[in-house]
């Protein structure tokens, strides 16, 4: 798959990887209690159909959760349509828990929000944004996922320990490699395993691998020239040692002002499959076919 299959603007000349960095959004949600977690969202197509789709932005059920307010930042675009870095619209939304549209699999740590209303609004004030948003194209088939090696690069894109670069609205990229097979669901689940460190304020953080101007083939011949970009699917959460010895899966922490000193984390961190987002991308088409 070439890199320009799908995140293109006309008027573009960001290279793959800082378009990356415009996929993501910083969530900071506000509980009951007052307290405030944050976690990453990424801009998807659901309900696509020719040149018309649904908007959404999707993160784990478990950043959102109890959550009655919640705030991100939607970077501005400029008259040549370009990310106009440093001018932010800040977004704030009451309710926030129940906007959003839940992963039908109970055991499947995904959710979503359309976002339409909100850049509609943007405009209607003359503040349009702007974001690169994923789409279907990018998941790989099982052809694809069939051709990866068990061991290959990975590059996430998130907010780690809520990090950012706050003057320019921007993620941090975190590189790591699999640990498990992507095309083999780890214990039986859609998930597999990445070798990266996955702090507070990761949960939801898009995995890609994205090779640029080259990678080598399973049967370990180097393609020379061919980029490949895929999304492979959304961290949520990892292993952590307990101080007897036990080890335990835990969603990825969405608070940086818990210290949690009985238990250690791994380096490792579980991905849901990409192929998960089918789902949701299936409830939003019915959900325009009914309208």
């Amino acid at each position: 798959m070439g890199v320009n299959r799908v995140m293109t603007h006309p008027k573009n000349v960001l290279s793959t990887a800082e378009m990356l960095a415009h996929t993501t959004v910083r969530l900071e949600c506000e509980k009951s209690d007052g307290s405030i977690s944050v976690g990453t969202g990424f801009f998807y197509k659901c309900a696509e159909h020719g040149q018309e789709h649904v908007p959404v932005i999707i993160t784990n059920k478990h950043v959102i959760a109890g959550a009655i307010k919640g705030r991100f930042l939607l970077t501005m675009k400029d008259s040549n349509g370009k990310p106009k870095l440093g001018s932010v619209v800040p977004v704030v939304l009451d309710n926030f828990e129940s906007r959003w549209y839940l992963h039908p699999d109970k055991n499947i740590d995904l959710c979503a929000m359309p976002i339409a209303p909100l850049t509609r609004e943007a405009e209607s004030i003359h503040k349009p944004v702007y974001f690169v948003i994923l789409d279907k194209s990018l998941i790989p088939s099982q052809e694809d996922l069939d051709s990866f090696d068990l061991l290959e690069d990975i590059v996430m894109v998130g907010y780690p320990i809520g990090l950012w670069d706050q003057v320019n609205n921007l993620p941090l990229f975190r590189k790591g490699s699999t640990a498990s097979h992507p095309a083999i669901n780890w214990n039986g689940k859609k998930e597999f395993i990445i070798d990266a460190a996955c702090f507070p304020g990761s949960s939801g953080s898009p995995v890609f691998i994205l090779n640029k101007g080259g990678f080598t083939e399973k049967s370990g011949r180097w393609n020379i020239g061919t980029s490949r970009l895929y999304l492979m699917g959304v961290l949520w959460g990892g292993p952590q040692f307990g101080v007897d010895g036990s080890i335990s899966i835990v969603p990825v922490p969405t608070s940086s002002n818990v210290i949690v000193r009985t238990a250690l984390p791994a380096n490792l961190g579980f991905v849901i499959s990409s192929s998960a987002i089918q789902d949701i991308d299936k409830y939003y088409k019915n959900m325009t076919r009914r309208d």
